[in-house]
Order: structure tokens, then C-alpha cells, then sequence
């Protein structure tokens, strides 16, 4: 996706956002019948234009699959675990866009990942505003794009009052955790199948959610840029929006380098830079 098409994307999206900002804020106003089906894709079939232009998008036939719960316990957090098909050369999976087609802002983030990265899976948590589809859609290094998607009963994700109070968020506002699990064989070398889970402390206030003491509404400040790498090399970059749960978190499994540190860097919206680096060491 280029800049240029994100940048019109963001607009879009904060437009649809103010327009909806009443009915997500609400959160007891009753849900549209027509979001409350599985069978539902007419919302779909106006995103896919905005988002992709006149592209083909192909059944995803195992290239990419999607686990999410078929009704969530929490709509401010829904676990999101995406797996990729190991491939090479122009047939890799160079980028995956998330979108949920009911949210104010439906594309939820967009990944890119390193040439030479390996990334086979990827997990995430996300907020759910009403009964939606939640896509994966796969570009690979030919430009072809694959798509699969899981259904998901979750209603008010986007308007959800915080787990900690703006005080609290702030005080500990990008500290950074790196958790190395070990290989399924229980070995130390990593090189082959490093399990990496990155969380990040952070509100990400979606702008549609009320301080329940003042009743007014918090401004939005999300990270919205994150880039992941081992030395020199990248491994996944994302671009992300409001429909990222509070706290993000993320984990990826790589083709990793022994000895190479793995760097973090994430950018919010309000221009604050948080950086963090660790040895790949699952000790």
C-alpha cells in the first residue's frame, strides 16, 4: 500500500469515525441486524475499494489463516493469531492488512515484514466495535493478494472504558517487555524458530472512549508506527490504528541470528519516540 493511499485511508477513517463517533460511543444503542449476521458482507464489498483499489483478492487456501474466538469474552481485547504459509522468493508474504469491517476505523493495522525475516506467526489483541468480520489480507512479493476472515460476536470495543485511569497509563507510558520463549524442542538455539512476544504500555485511546469521572471524552493517542529488527535486518513493521487494544502486544515467530540483538521503536501520535533492546536470549 503506498503512502500516498494510506494518507487518503486516514482521512476516510476519521471521517467515518466522527460520523459513527455517537453510535460506538454509546455502546447500548442497538446493533444494525444486518452486522449481526455471519452472511453479512456488504460492508465489505465497499471497503475492499477504498482500501485496495480495483485489485483482485483471491481466497487465502491456506496461504494465510486466521484464529479470533467466535464470540468474544472482552471486546476491548480480542485475540487475534494470524499464521503464514512458509514461503520463498516472489511467492513470500511481504505484508498483511488487518481489517475489521465494522469499526469506525476499519483497517485495523497493516504489518510488513523484513525480505528475509521468515515471520510464520503473528498474534495481536484488538478492539471489536459490533458483530463484524475480521480479515487478513496477504500481499506477496509478486502483488498478489490473498484473503481469509473469522467472524466475531463482540459489541462497544471501541468505546470501552479503560482498564487503568489516565494517571496510571501515563506514568508507565512506553515501557517495553521482550519475552524469548524456547524452542518447542527446549534447546537454546534460536535460530531457526525464535517465539517473541513485544508488549508495549500504552492507552491507545481510540477517541471514542469517556473518562467516567469528567464524562468527557478522551482524545485519541495510539502508537501508530512500530518497527521490530535484529541488527540491520527488519522484521515486521506495522502501521497502526484506534482499533489496537490498550497495552498492544504482539507475538511473532522469525527466522532469527544468533548473537544479534533484537531493536524496537514505536511512535504514537503524539510524536513521542519509546525504544527498547534486548539480546535474544530466553533466559
Amino acid at each position: 500500500m503506498t503512502g500516498h493511499r494510506l494518507d487518503l485511508l486516514t482521512r476516510r477513517e476519521v471521517a467515518t469515525a466522527l460520523f459513527v463517533f455517537s453510535l460506538c460511543a454509546a455502546g447500548s444503542m442497538p446493533m444494525p441486524a444486518r452486522a449481526q449476521s455471519p452472511a453479512t458482507t456488504a460492508t465489505w464489498d465497499g471497503l475492499k475499494t477504498d482500501i485496495f483499489g480495483s485489485r483482485t483478492i483471491e481466497a487465502a487456501e491456506g496461504i494465510v489463516t486466521i484464529e479470533a474466538p467466535a464470540r468474544a469474552e472482552d471486546a476491548a481485547i480480542v485475540p487475534i493469531d494470524l499464521h503464514f504459509e512458509n514461503r520463498s522468493g516472489e511467492a513470500a508474504i511481504k505484508a498483511v492488512t488487518l481489517v475489521i469491517d465494522e469499526n469506525p476505523s476499519p483497517v485495523a493495522a497493516t504489518f510488513t515484514f523484513g525480505k528475509d525475516a521468515g515471520v510464520t506467526h503473528l498474534a495481536t489483541r484488538v478492539r471489536v466495535d459490533s458483530y463484524s468480520y475480521v480479515r487478513a489480507i496477504a500481499e506477496t512479493g509478486d502483488g498478489k493478494l490473498y484473503m481469509t476472515q473469522a467472524f466475531v460476536k463482540a459489541s462497544g470495543g471501541c468505546g470501552a472504558p479503560a482498564s487503568k485511569n489516565q494517571d496510571e497509563a501515563m506514568a508507565a507510558l512506553g515501557k517495553m517487555k521482550l519475552r524469548i520463549f524456547p524452542t518447542q524442542s527446549g534447546g537454546t538455539d534460536l535460530s531457526k524458530a525464535a517465539d517473541v512476544q513485544l508488549m508495549i504500555r500504552h492507552p491507545n485511546n481510540s477517541g471514542l472512549q469517556m473518562d467516567q469521572i469528567t464524562r468527557y471524552y478522551i482524545p485519541a493517542h495510539f502508537v501508530h508506527d512500530l518497527t521490530i529488527s535484529q541488527g540491520d535486518r527488519l522484521i515486521l513493521k506495522m502501521e497502526g490504528g484506534i482499533s489496537i487494544s490498550e497495552d498492544p502486544n504482539f507475538r511473532f515467530q522469525f527466522d532469527a541470528r544468533p548473537g544479534e540483538e533484537i531493536k524496537v521503536e514505536a511512535t504514537d501520535t503524539e510524536g513521542q519516540v519509546f525504544k527498547g533492546h534486548w539480546p535474544l536470549d530466553p533466559a
